[in-house]
């Protein structure tokens, strides 16, 4: 028997990854066009992801995304500034968390230091990486988030059921091989 709430979890599960996987090719994109520093793996785990861009997605859903979804177009335009104000705000105390996080777990955050930034706190997080999180999140709430809503729910329940078994399950053992991995090197 389908309950409502495990369906939401399995799109919440979705939304994760593909915001995840968005992540991923953002800081590859960097890395090899802005940058040109060459392609490196950006994620922690084995597959193309960042799961810290998918809980940053998920926390926007959770905290800021009520305040737009189902609104006029004048209401979510004037909320904006907002908007950014509480994304950047909110990822950038993710990405602080994490860092300390990774740094107990790992013994250093898989992310380059932010030394070479001139605004900065103890090279774990600055302003112009908080200032694109911001414009990330405005544009994932705006643009992509209405976009993955219909996808979901445009998905037969057979397809979502096996999109989110398999996708959990590859996460899942990414998860425990990369740990395992990291246990024994």
């Amino acid at each position: 028997m389908r309950t409502p709430i495990f369906e939401q979890i399995k799109k919440y599960f979705l939304y994760f990854f593909m915001y995840s996987i968005i992540g991923w090719l953002y800081e590859v994109f960097l890395e090899v066009v802005v940058y040109r520093w060459g392609y490196s793996d950006r994620g922690i785990l084995f597959g193309p992801y960042c799961p810290v861009y998918g809980f940053g997605a998920l926390l926007f859903l959770f905290l800021v995304y009520p305040m737009i979804k189902r609104k006029k177009l004048q209401t979510r335009l004037l909320l904006l500034p907002v908007v950014f104000l509480l994304c950047a705000l909110s990822a950038t105390l993710l990405e602080l968390i994490t860092s300390y996080l990774c740094e107990a777990v790992l013994g250093s955050w898989p992310w380059q230091t932010y030394s070479q930034y001139a605004i900065n706190f103890q090279a774990r997080i600055a302003l112009s990486p908080s200032i694109r999180f911001g414009i990330g999140g405005v544009v994932f709430l705006y643009l992509l988030q209405p976009l993955f809503e219909k996808l979901t729910t445009a998905l037969p329940p057979k397809i979502l059921t096996f999109l989110f078994g398999i996708l959990s399950v590859l996460f899942v053992a990414d998860l425990f091989s990369t740990i395992i991995l990291h246990i024994f090197t």
